[in-house]
């Protein structure tokens, strides 16, 4: 009989803010809880703001904080903006807004709560993306908030079987629950191996959001 470990053994990030869905081990008992949230609404009206700086030394903290931000995030967004879309990309951070148009002077629809999660580009316009999630829904973020990186969410309904190779006769490594990201690593016979969090398996790709387009494995 196939068992699960439970959320304290394998949750791979908490549940809570980061909403990461659990990973059931093969051969051990009991049952990873919940799969979190991948998205939420933006509240009504809501805009975030800067508030007033109290002095000049919490000013200049604040400008050489954004300068090293920007060149970090400076070469991946230019990548990307020469890039054609559509083309898979990530979340980079566990708490990125997705805005009605491409400016921050539109107001927040979903603020996304899951770093590594992946999205279709389907659109460039200067430092932004119009991008599509896996429930279909559209609207833009700024090109500093993804990665060039591929990712894979699990969708579906019930576990999907993380097996050692890509076949369904393959031995069973992993269960992993509607919700889990991890890292696409290759494809082929229409399986997709996927890591997470260092536990990698061979996941049909069907059961995967994120996997379609990607150059067979050698």
């Amino acid at each position: 009989m196939v068992g699960c470990v439970s959320a304290m053994t394998l949750s791979l990030r908490g549940l809570g803010r980061r909403g990461q869905a659990g990973l059931s081990r093969i051969g051990t008992r009991g049952m990873v809880a919940g799969n979190g949230g991948l998205k939420e609404a933006a509240v009504s009206g809501y805009q975030p703001h800067m508030t007033a700086l109290r002095s000049f030394a919490a000013f200049a903290v604040t400008l050489a904080a954004m300068a090293m931000l920007s060149a970090i995030f400076a070469s991946d967004a230019a990548m990307a903006q020469d890039r054609e879309p559509p083309y898979w990309a990530t979340m980079r951070f566990d708490e990125v807004n997705m805005r009605v148009g491409p400016s921050q002077e539109y107001p927040i629809e979903w603020v996304y709560k899951r770093a590594g999660l992946p999205v279709k580009v389907v659109r460039l316009r200067e430092g932004w993306r119009l991008i599509q999630d896996h429930d279909g829904t559209q609207g833009w973020i700024a090109a500093s908030q993804l990665r060039r990186s591929r990712g894979a969410l699990i969708i579906g309904d019930g576990l999907a079987a993380m097996r050692e190779a890509p076949t369904t006769q393959s031995p069973l490594r992993w269960n992993a629950e509607p919700g889990v990201v991890g890292e696409l690593m290759r494809c082929r016979d229409n399986f997709c191996e996927i890591d997470v969090a260092g536990r990698a398996g061979w996941v049909a790709q069907e059961r995967l959001w994120g996997a379609g387009e990607i150059e067979p494995a050698p």
